[in-house]
């Protein structure tokens, strides 16, 4: 598929009423209103073709373009060293969270590859970076893919150092939310002592909250944990 025709179908199946619904979302309105599920049809053909030639064209302007380069990404063939060169060229273009939880949420390879330990580190760096898309990037990645044994002590570590922006706390308020559902006791001392500030310790509790695999006793319990 030549960039051109990719452009060409991307307005053809445009659908402004979604486009004015979705630009309210990401707060942008730099995109054509191309929906998910046919922007994740596109993305499959691109996989299977060439997509170096893709990746070397896209112009990064729309929000269909990165979306359409994050979710490639996922559905690339590739071993985890031969991927996270192209992810690490990437993610400097995201500029919302649509389009970093949807890159995350589709690179399963970070699920099973033999290598957790050297993406662990780099999503460290992710979260130290100067561009809060990317320390969002790091956040989700750890919810996604990371809530295990032998890191969550440290992912609690990483959430008490972010920066103060909107969409980095909401992503520890829903990554402490998904550790309370897995390692609840641990996750309670947390919240019973930790260095967030009111609102995402607030945000935390009440993401949690919100989720129906938590009963009405411990809701009960964790809105006595919210502070004023």
């Amino acid at each position: 598929m030549k960039y051109d025709d990719f452009l060409n179908e991307l307005y053809s199946l445009q659908d402004l009423k979604y486009k004015d619904f979705h630009s309210k979302l990401i707060m942008s309105d730099k995109l054509v209103g191309v929906r998910t599920p046919e922007l994740k049809r596109i993305a499959k053909v691109i996989a299977r073709s060439n997509y170096e030639e893709f990746f070397k064209e896209n112009r990064h302007e729309l929000y269909e373009e990165n979306l359409v380069h994050g979710l490639v990404l996922g559905y690339l063939k590739l071993e985890f060293n031969d991927l996270k060169p192209l992810v690490d060229e990437f993610i400097p273009h995201i500029d919302n969270w649509a389009v970093c939880d949807a890159t995350v949420a589709n690179l399963k390879v970070y699920k099973k590859n033999k290598t957790k330990d050297i993406v662990f580190n780099e999503i460290k760096n992710y979260i130290k970076d100067d561009n809060p898309w990317i320390n969002r990037f790091g956040y989700v990645m750890l919810l996604e893919y990371f809530i295990e044994e032998k890191y969550i002590n440290e992912i609690f570590e990483l959430c008490s150092n972010y920066k103060e922006e909107y969409y980095v706390k909401m992503a520890i308020a829903w990554l402490i939310s998904m550790c309370y559902i897995k390692f609840k006791g641990r996750t309670l001392t947390f919240l019973k002592k930790n260095k967030l500030d009111v609102w995402t310790h607030n945000k935390a509790i009440q993401k949690t909250i919100e989720s129906y695999r938590v009963t009405e006793e411990d809701k009960k319990m964790l809105r006595s944990l919210k502070r004023k």
